[in-house]
């Protein structure tokens, strides 16, 4: 059985509110959890020492025990210093696409055709 410190939805519409838990990998996203682990609030201001609120305790013994926290999870713990998150990067995303590219040396070309006719 995989093990996983994710997040379980709650809250209202446009409002919501995420509970910290570590669940099997298998059941739902609002499902049957194991433990609550914390909690996170993105309604709060990001200064708000109750945005987030983690049970440093329980989630090191989760993961002693060989359960895997989510990418956003584990910024949170990375963040309270309960775990190491390597930093993402990746340079391809910000080329543009094949059509941009062609747009663009169309447009170069139409630029230097006028101002090959000014001359």
């Amino acid at each position: 059985m995989s093990l996983k410190i994710r997040l379980a939805r709650g809250g209202s519409k446009k409002r919501p509110h995420y509970t910290i838990v570590v669940a099997d990998a298998r059941s739902p996203r609002d499902g049957r959890f194991l433990e609550k682990l914390g909690s996170w609030n993105p309604m709060l201001a990001k200064d708000n020492a109750k945005r987030v609120e983690l049970n440093e305790e329980r989630i090191k013994h989760w993961v002693a025990n060989g359960a895997q926290p989510t990418d956003r999870v584990l910024r949170f713990l990375a963040e309270a210093g309960i775990a190491t998150r390597d930093a993402k990067n990746n340079p391809e995303k910000a080329k543009p696409g094949k059509r941009a590219v062609e747009r663009a040396a169309e447009k170069a070309q139409k630029a230097a055709d006028a101002a090959a006719a000014a001359e």
